[in-house]
């Protein structure tokens, strides 16, 4: 089954499904507990709901790691898929439009293929490994921005220690914190963003999976706050700190946060 395709059904699905649930506060309504720890909100199982209900159906996929579910078999199948489906939960209560549906497809622990739908804004974002990023189905590519001082990003740093990111805050143009890291990472590979960076650890592998394949794909560098290569765990209550650059300036950013 093709996963673009696939992946357009379930999107449609989901913004069918929490319509009247984005700007009000039902949506936040407390449902019970996820596989991550974190309080399932009543529009997040509304949204992983409906994609449960397709993926049982279909040979997409053998594995399901989602935030709300955790780690199930599911589908006809072989491959892992990565699945927050709805990244930026508290941004579609508020009514904040950035919200998205992201969903990567893992082979033997490796991410081929991402997809991100901006589903406030109708933008979709893809990538498969080796063939580049797509933005709408147009190819896109990272910024060639070279310096700090002319660079936007956004830039998430420990909740009572912001001490750990003000040093590189105070040399960039633009600070932003969006609240939805697939859209965030995406918005890399495409060249809006200079660079994502989140040192509090608790970034998961249904939040970053689609979007470090489009950054990436796109031309864009991922690692570690140390400048290592990073891995997640097929999991979802291990937490990592992450930092996705246009590959420019990413040794630059990586020496102000050491």
């Amino acid at each position: 089954m093709n996963f673009i395709h696939s992946c357009e059904e379930m999107a449609s699905a989901v913004e069918e499904s929490v319509s009247d649930l984005i700007g009000k506060p039902e949506g936040g309504e407390n449902t019970g507990m996820g596989a991550d720890g974190t309080p399932t909100k009543k529009i997040d199982r509304v949204a992983e709901d409906c994609i449960i209900e397709y993926l049982s159906s279909s040979d997409l996929c053998g594995t399901l790691i989602s935030e709300e579910l955790g780690k199930a078999q599911i589908g006809d199948g072989e491959g892992t898929i990565f699945l927050d489906p709805i990244d930026g939960t508290h941004n579609a209560v508020a009514g904040i439009p950035f919200y998205a549906l992201s969903v990567a497809l893992a082979e033997d622990g490796i991410v081929q293929e991402g997809y991100v739908k901006d589903l406030a804004h109708n933008e979709t974002f893809t990538a498969i490994k080796g063939k580049g990023a797509y933005l709408n189905g147009a190819p896109t590519h990272v910024s060639s921005t070279s310096l700090l001082k002319e660079s936007a990003m956004s830039v998430y740093g420990q909740k009572f220690n912001p001490e750990t990111i003000v040093s590189l805050g105070e040399k960039l143009r633009r600070w932003r914190l969006l609240g939805a890291s697939a859209i965030e990472l995406s918005y890399i590979g495409c060249g809006r963003l200079e660079g994502f960076i989140d040192v509090r650890g608790t970034l998961r592998v249904t939040d970053a999976a689609a979007g470090m394949l489009i950054c990436e794909e796109g031309g864009g560098m991922v690692t570690d706050h140390q400048g290592n290569p990073i891995t997640f765990p097929e999991e979802v209550t291990a937490g990592r700190s992450l930092v996705a650059t246009n590959g420019v300036i990413h040794q630059k950013v990586i020496e102000y946060l050491r």
